[in-house]
C-alpha cells in the first residue's frame, strides 16, 4: 500500500483491523473478500467524505495518491450495500469516543513551526586556519532552528563553512514540529526519509525551480486559489533513480517579482493558501541572521 499523509494513515493509528472486526463479531458480519475488505471500505469512505470526493468512480482514481487499497467503482458500490449500516454507525461511536486530548497526543500530529537554516562567517584564514574554505579565506556555518511561532531560538550547531546544509539538518530538526526550510534542504531521497520513518516528520520545504513531477494529479478545490498560488497536486518528484518512492503534495505560487516558488510538503489537510503561509514564516530566520552579523 501506498505510504501517504491522509485521514486514513491517521486512523489506521487508532483503529485496528482487530477492532473492525470485534464489531463486525458482535453484529455477525461475514466478510469473505481478500483484496478488499470492510475494512477497506471503512478507509475509502472515511477518506472520502474527508477530501469530499463526488462520488466512487472519482473515488477509484484517487484512492491511490491517498494511500488506499486499489478498487473499481463498481466493487466500492457492492461493497457499501453489503455491509450492514449499524457496523459503521459503530464505528462512527468508537471514533467519536477517541477523539480526546489523550489520543492527539498519541497521534503525535505537529502544530508548532520549526524554521531551520544556516549562514556562513567569512574572515581571513589567519583568524580561523582550522577552517579554511578558498585561497585566503577560511568560514564557518551556523544551522540554526528557530521556533517560528515564539521567535525563540530551539536549536544551534556550527560547522566549518564547507559542511554541506542536508548533512548538519538532522542535529537541529525535530519531528514534532513541522520543518520549514528552502531548497538546501529540498532532497527527494530525504523526504521519503522523513515519510517512512517512526516518528514522521511533517515539512514545508522549497523545491528547486528543475524539480520534475511524476504523475501529477491535481487536489479539487471548491473555490478558485487565492493571492499568488497557481497550483495544487500530489506527484512523485524527481526521474529514473531520484525519482522519490512516495507522493508528495506540491503547491506552487509566485513571488513579489512574479518568479515561480515551488513547495513540497506531505501536509495534506491544510488548505494551499495555508501551506504559503506556513513557508513566509521562514523570513523569521533570515532576520535572525541579519541581526547576527
Amino acid at each position: 500500500m501506498n505510504k501517504s499523509t491522509s485521514l486514513s494513515t491517521i486512523l489506521q493509528r487508532v483503529i485496528s483491523k482487530e477492532t473492525v472486526l470485534s464489531f463486525m463479531g458482535e453484529l455477525d458480519v461475514i466478510d469473505v473478500a481478500r483484496k478488499f475488505t470492510i475494512y477497506d471500505l471503512f478507509l475509502f469512505l472515511s477518506e472520502a467524505a474527508f477530501q469530499q470526493w463526488r462520488g466512487y468512480r472519482d473515488g477509484e482514481q484517487r484512492m491511490a495518491q491517498s494511500g488506499l487499497r486499489s478498487a473499481n467503482y463498481s466493487t466500492l458500490s457492492k461493497k457499501a450495500k453489503s455491509v450492514p449500516f449499524e457496523l459503521f454507525k459503530r464505528l462512527l461511536h468508537f471514533m467519536i469516543e477517541l477523539c480526546n486530548r489523550k489520543t492527539r497526543r498519541a497521534l503525535g500530529i505537529p502544530k508548532e513551526l520549526l524554521v531551520v537554516d544556516s549562514t556562513q562567517i567569512t574572515t581571513g584564514l589567519g583568524r580561523m586556519p582550522w577552517a579554511p574554505l578558498k585561497g585566503e579565506k577560511a568560514s564557518v556555518k551556523l544551522h540554526v532552528a528557530l521556533l517560528a511561532d515564539r521567535g525563540e531560538l530551539y536549536k544551534v550547531t556550527e560547522t566549518t563553512g564547507t559542511e554541506p546544509d542536508m548533512k548538519s539538518c538532522p542535529a537541529v530538526q525535530d519531528s514534532q514540529r513541522i520543518l520549514v526550510a528552502d531548497r538546501a534542504y529540498g532532497k527527494h531521497a530525504r523526504f521519503d526519509e522523513y515519510q517512512e520513518q517512526q516518528e514522521r516528520q511533517y515539512f514545508v520545504i522549497r523545491l528547486r525551480d528543475n524539480t520534475t513531477f511524476h504523475e501529477p494529479i491535481q487536489r479539487e478545490r471548491k473555490r478558485d486559489f487565492e493571492g499568488t498560488i497557481h497550483q495544487d497536486f500530489t506527484c512523485q518528484l524527481g526521474k529514473k533513480k531520484a525519482l522519490s518512492k512516495n507522493r508528495f503534495r506540491v503547491v506552487i505560487l509566485q513571488d513579489p517579482k512574479g518568479n515561480p516558488v515551488i513547495i513540497g510538503t506531505n501536509l495534506h489537510w491544510h488548505s494551499a493558501e495555508k501551506i504559503a503561509d506556513i513557508y513566509k514564516q521562514r523570513w523569521q530566520i533570515e532576520v535572525f541572521f541579519r541581526w547576527i552579523k
